[in-house]
């Protein structure tokens, strides 16, 4: 059972602000598994999982592999220029099947079948790992962030477009949980306070937290 949480009560669909959607329990235990050990693969290259440091000289506590696009604080590039300059994966299809699959699930076929990702972002926390809130600026098109959760739960912090502080919401995020956020709450801020160690299901063979953003750049 999750901290604070009664395991008998139905965690249901909701709209958390005007286009961010909250869909638990929407990869099964099998899928789960499935991008568990892909998540395996991605993280040993061509351009490895690291730590990023960003430009004030901090080094974020998630460690990160990029694919399709290679993040950097704060741009994107075909090359792991902070890392060695390898060439970044290419994009999995799956991911992008899969993309399609969750903005259908949050906004409906319609928008599922004009979602193009061509990025996706793979975070690994351990226990003491933290996201501050932040934007996804980076980006040239506004098209919705697919998140999707694996492993430990955590607290995400999904707050408004205008600054770090309040009005925000804090959500539980469990592993198989999808979260897409678009439309008037794109540039939402948002963040990771904290996992909750000892939560990871047991059928998915992994314990620490994996979350998979997908976006899509605009870039060439």
């Amino acid at each position: 059972m999750i901290p604070g949480t009664d395991a008998l009560l139905p965690r249901p669909r909701r709209e958390v602000a005007a286009g961010a959607v909250h869909v638990p329990d929407w990869l099964g235990e099998h899928r789960q598994r499935e991008l568990v050990e892909l998540c395996r693969t991605w993280a040993t290259g061509p351009a490895p999982m690291r730590s990023v440091t960003m430009p004030n000289g901090g080094v974020m506590s998630v460690r990160s592999v990029s694919l399709g696009w290679h993040w950097l604080p704060y741009r994107y590039s075909r090359t792991a220029d902070d890392a060695g300059g390898a060439v970044v994966a290419p994009f999995p299809d799956v991911l992008r099947a899969l993309g399609r699959e969750a903005v259908t699930a949050a906004y409906g076929p319609d928008e599922g079948e004009r979602y193009e990702p061509d990025a996706a972002l793979v975070n690994y926390y351990d226990a003491d790992a933290r996201m501050g809130m932040h934007q996804d600026r980076e980006e040239r098109i506004n098209a919705p962030v697919v998140s999707l959760s694996l492993g430990t739960a955590c607290v995400f912090r999904f707050g408004n477009t205008e600054n770090r502080n309040r009005p925000w919401q804090d959500i539980e995020l469990v592993s198989g949980d999808l979260f897409v956020f678009g439309g008037p709450s794109r540039f939402a801020y948002h963040g990771v306070l904290r996992t909750l160690p000892g939560t990871a299901p047991e059928g998915i063979g992994f314990e620490g937290r994996l979350n998979i953003t997908l976006r899509r750049t605009g870039l060439g």
